[in-house]
């Protein structure tokens, strides 16, 4: 694995532990044995680490967005689906969305950072008020229905991992919230 890979994926895992405010080069050098300069060379800042970051994790949630739609379902159960995205985010070490995390610590982000969270988020929102069209739910309440949905799967995250470490039943908590809130909007 190349070096920026290697780092991408330990900072990742950092940022959605502990947040953008709570790691540092010297968490990552640690962590991979290598200096911090050898950081500095690939992502000169930490700004363009975390905007690396989000353009990583766009393009992976682009394609878990294919998938889900590739799996030919109905609307209800493509955004159940799509909820276990987030499900296995925090799966993976009581993880949160990457971008939940940068949005939390917006007021102290960068501003291309910001705008690059604003970005994620931009993407999901239209993924799902597509979803809700195709459902039926009329166009003008398709945006509000999408941010309401997505904002229940990031705090369904929040909840989560306020019931401790993950193991089945904190990661029902996701897929519970999403299925009762695909109900009370279809």
């Amino acid at each position: 694995m190349a070096t920026a890979d290697r780092i991408l994926d330990s900072a990742q895992a950092l940022v959605q532990v502990r947040g953008y405010n709570g790691f540092s080069y010297a968490d990552i050098s640690a962590e991979l044995s290598i200096t911090k300069p050898s950081i500095h060379h690939h992502f000169p800042t930490k700004a363009a680490l975390a905007e690396a970051l989000i353009a990583r994790y766009r393009e992976r949630f682009a394609a878990a967005r294919k998938e889900v739609d590739d799996d030919m379902a109905g609307a209800r159960q493509r955004l159940v689906n799509y909820a276990g995205l987030y499900a296995e985010t925090f799966a993976d070490g009581g993880r949160i969305c990457l971008c939940g995390v940068f949005a939390v610590d917006a007021e102290s982000l960068p501003v291309e950072v910001r705008q690059a969270t604003d970005g994620f988020f931009a993407d999901q929102r239209q993924w799902v008020a597509g979803v809700l069209a195709e459902a039926g739910v009329p166009a003008t309440r398709t945006g509000a229905a999408a941010e309401a949905y997505l904002a229940a799967l990031e705090g369904a995250l929040l909840l989560a991992r306020a019931h401790g470490q993950p193991d089945g039943n904190d990661r029902d908590v996701v897929r519970s919230v999403a299925a009762t809130l695909v109900d009370a909007l279809l």
